[in-house]
């Protein structure tokens, strides 16, 4: 039965039209499958899965679901098509594998930092101090906004921008035009933060690891990321009131033993994966690897030394009373919890983003797309493009498609597209992680057309980095 459904789809597949070769790359020739059965076939797998990834909100089906069927679909049809007597196909899919993992894995690590971070309470603690601090409305729409700009190149834009988006609503309670601007503030301020470092996303970690742009060479988009929130944060901040908002009767929070350590070792982890990449030449995952087994070891301390620090005074009450409530709660410090609360939707999203497009190219179709992008518009007019395409398309595939494209630009160019595939999220709410996962956190408060209305405004900040970048660094186009 097997047998005869594999036959009837090579059948469909080999059907119509006859397949034309592509250029010789060795002893054997890839096919051009983009006006082949299997070509449209992969295009509408492709379309669907990512219209399924687009309702998420709605359906409440995890984005990872549909990519990764959609992956294994396009992979099938491109090996049925090769009649399984060649070998490319499993030498491409290897390579995209292999990208994936590196990315897979560096991302894995950060996570984990992340959220040992968040477990000891250093997010708490800073909101905690936000809170306390006796600051106006117009005050804190500035801070939220700051503070999202320069945590997100180390956290990732969702995460900072939950945290912050948490002190927006306790202090705004049931101001919903404060509570609505400073959503969007904060979604521009986290996707604009994490455009100009190699952590702050992982399209520039895409574009760092491939090694078109260098570590320091991120930093040139500095001025740019900041005009891309700035602009547009500082018409919205006309709307806000400098009234002081309602009283906040909750107690501050103190940091859990350890976690100015588990920071500071979170930055010698960057360090090192930076070191690995420069001096040594060696994949970047390395040295991030490096700084999870510190991590372990130090978490190894934490728990040994637990009930020592407990008879010297120290006293976690919050631990206590989960304690009591729960018997199985380990004490101390559990590095593979960490690792378990990953954002592992992400991460197996990226999978299927990743084998899908590279199944696009391997079939021909985003060399077609690079001729018309690059080839028609040209560099400048196709990055601009691109980042107006990742407000619609997550920027994931849109970047991975341009690394696989590879064309053939200056260093400015290539920043170019990481600026604007980073910031072009901005200018819708479903454009970015960032603004989806406000959307859920602040219901009712923060929602599409709230975003929407203030869109021309964030073109202004749009364009006018893309204007700064052109001009600040035009020695490296």
């Amino acid at each position: 039965m097997v047998r005869l459904l594999l036959s009837g789809l090579l059948v469909f597949f080999l059907g119509i039209p006859e397949l034309t070769w592509a250029a010789s790359t060795g002893s054997e020739s890839r096919l051009d499958l983009t006006q082949h059965t299997v070509g449209y076939f992969a295009l509408l797998i492709f379309i669907c899965a990512y219209v399924l990834v687009v309702l998420e909100e709605y359906t409440h089906l995890r984005k990872s679901k549909p990519v990764i069927l959609a992956a294994g679909l396009i992979w099938i049809g491109i090996a049925l098509a090769y009649g399984g007597g060649s070998d490319l196909p499993a030498q491409a899919a290897r390579h995209n594998l292999l990208d994936y993992a590196e990315l897979f894995l560096f991302l894995l690590v950060a996570m984990t930092y992340v959220n040992a971070l968040e477990e000891r309470r250093i997010f708490d603690a800073l909101r905690s101090w936000l809170l306390h601090k006796g600051f106006n409305l117009r005050q804190i729409f500035w801070l939220t906004g700051v503070m999202a700009f320069f945590i997100s190149p180390i956290a990732d834009n969702m995460t900072t921008a939950l945290l912050m988006c948490a002190v927006i609503l306790a202090v705004g309670r049931d101001n919903h035009a404060f509570i609505a601007v400073s959503c969007i503030n904060i979604v521009i301020a986290a996707n604009a933060g994490g455009a100009f470092s190699p952590f702050g996303d992982i399209t520039t970690l895409m574009v760092w690891q491939k090694g078109v742009v260098e570590f320091w060479e991120f930093f040139a988009l500095f001025i740019p990321s900041v005009l891309n929130w700035f602009i547009p944060a500082l018409i919205m901040s006309f709307t806000v009131p400098q009234s002081a908002p309602q009283t906040i009767d909750s107690r501050p929070v103190p940091v859990k033993r350890g976690a100015f350590a588990i920071l500071a070792l979170f930055i010698f982890t960057i360090a090192l994966a930076v070191t690995f990449h420069n001096s040594l030449h060696l994949p970047p995952v390395l040295g991030m690897f490096t700084g999870l087994a510190l991590l372990q070891l130090y978490g190894y301390y934490l728990k040994k030394t637990y009930h020592q620090a407990r008879n010297r005074g120290y006293v976690d009450p919050f631990e206590s009373v989960m304690s009591q409530a729960h018997t199985h709660t380990k004490a101390g410090f559990d590095i593979f919890d960490k690792i378990a609360r990953s954002e592992w939707d992400t991460l197996l999203f990226f999978y299927g983003v990743v084998m899908c497009v590279g199944g696009l190219g391997f079939i021909g179709y985003l060399e077609l797309a690079s001729n018309l992008l690059y080839g028609q518009l040209g560099a400048t007019y196709a990055n601009i493009a691109i980042g107006l395409l990742s407000s619609v398309v997550d920027n994931i595939p849109v970047m991975f498609a341009v690394l696989t494209m590879n064309p053939d630009m200056p260093v400015g160019q290539w920043l170019l597209v990481t600026l604007t595939a980073g910031v072009g999220g901005s200018l819708l709410s479903i454009g970015s992680a960032a603004g989806v996962a406000l959307m859920g956190q602040a219901r009712g408060h923060y929602t599409f057309m709230s975003h929407l209305k203030w869109t021309p405004v964030i073109a202004l900040g749009y364009f006018g980095s893309i204007g700064a970048h052109m001009l600040i660094n035009r020695s490296l186009f």
